[in-house]
């Protein structure tokens, strides 16, 4: 679909970290027009007042989310805490309006699954079938007629697109993956919480989730959609004392010894805009993709040997979230996929 008007563009829940990112993502875009921003808790005050980096490009003030106001819109945004989309999303639907989801209620295609990584019944798994996984890389067509769009977590983003040339070529053990992952406070959101008080996160190191996280389901789903094959993955997140920033390092065993990484990897990315294969012996960081929608990505053997270790670094509000919702709405309505992405990361 190619779309010759402006969009007319709803965000629901844009208090949020990931919601501020989208929209100074799309105050820059030239295409959209954000015509309504919703917040239970703020309603009646202005955007700028919560955000005053927005000052002179959001004017409007957060309102109580109404499914008639919302389902004018071309595409709605939720920004919002896990299970609050899938409570509108029906009705939206019904009104022709468009939806990218960035929390987690459409990405697992099973009802049960959900149900048990989540904690609660989900209120239309009809949908979870018609919903398409956003993940440029691998869905770029399913994406392109997408009525509901699951964002993908950021970190399965950074995993996904680091162990895709591997397991799509079939030279990994897919029955002994590792990805060992890092992030920055911010993707636990905005809000006040002990463990993220400056005092309580500033020089620290802490593993958590290693029983099981949430987006392991998500992990495993996506892999295994893209081999055919059940797919055994051991992930182990991490809080890390930074701000934003995703690094994981991936291991893998491999079949054969002869085979080219750089080559494949390069091959695999070569025509995807935000993945950089970085050249041989690189060493990915966290701050060349801050604030930026690239994901970037090394591949090491060490020895030589047969275990290979990937290292993939994305923003976790940008590729992580904000930026790929932008990305992926931009292929659903026939925009440059770029367009409102190109900024490079920010330096120092």
């Amino acid at each position: 679909m190619t779309i010759n008007k402006r969009l007319r563009v709803g965000i629901v829940g844009a208090t949020g970290y990931t919601g501020v990112e989208l929209l100074r993502l799309l105050v820059q875009h030239g295409g959209v027009d954000i015509a309504v921003i919703t917040s239970r808790s703020e309603e009646g005050m202005p955007v700028a007042e919560m955000f005053p980096s927005l000052r002179g490009l959001v004017d409007l003030a957060f309102t109580v989310p109404d499914e008639g106001v919302l389902g004018e819109c071309d595409v709605v945004f939720f920004a919002t805490p896990n299970g609050t989309a899938m409570n509108m999303a029906r009705g939206l639907l019904e009104r022709g309006a468009r939806i990218i989801d960035l929390a987690a209620d459409f990405r697992l295609k099973s009802a049960v699954l959900w149900e048990k990584w989540y904690g609660m019944p989900h209120a239309c798994p009809e949908l979870l079938e018609e919903a398409v996984y956003g993940l440029p890389e691998v869905n770029r067509e399913r994406i392109r007629g997408a009525k509901l769009l699951a964002n993908p977590g950021c970190y399965p983003t950074s995993v996904q697109l680091g162990l895709l040339p591997l397991i799509e070529s079939g030279l990994a053990d897919r029955g002994s993956l590792v990805a060992d992952c890092k992030s920055g406070v911010s993707g636990a959101g905005r809000k006040a919480a002990v463990g993220f008080l400056y005092s309580e996160a500033t020089d620290s190191f802490k593993a958590y989730g290693v029983g099981g996280h949430r987006h392991l389901p998500e992990i495993k789903q996506g892999l295994t959609a893209v081999c055919g094959e059940t797919v055994d993955l051991t992930f182990v997140p991490h809080l890390t004392p930074m701000i934003r920033g995703i690094h994981a390092t991936l291991y893998a065993r491999v079949s054969a010894l002869d085979v080219d990484l750089q080559a494949l990897y390069e091959k695999r990315y070569a025509n995807e805009p935000f993945v950089d294969v970085l050249p041989v012996g690189n060493h990915p960081e966290t701050r060349t993709v801050r604030g930026s929608n690239m994901c970037r990505i090394a591949v090491h053997r060490p020895q030589g040997g047969a275990t290979v270790v990937v290292l993939s670094v994305i923003d976790n509000l940008v590729k992580g979230a904000a930026g790929q919702a932008v990305q992926n709405m931009n292929i659903m309505f026939g925009f440059d996929e770029n367009r409102g992405l190109a900024q490079p990361a920010l330096f120092p």
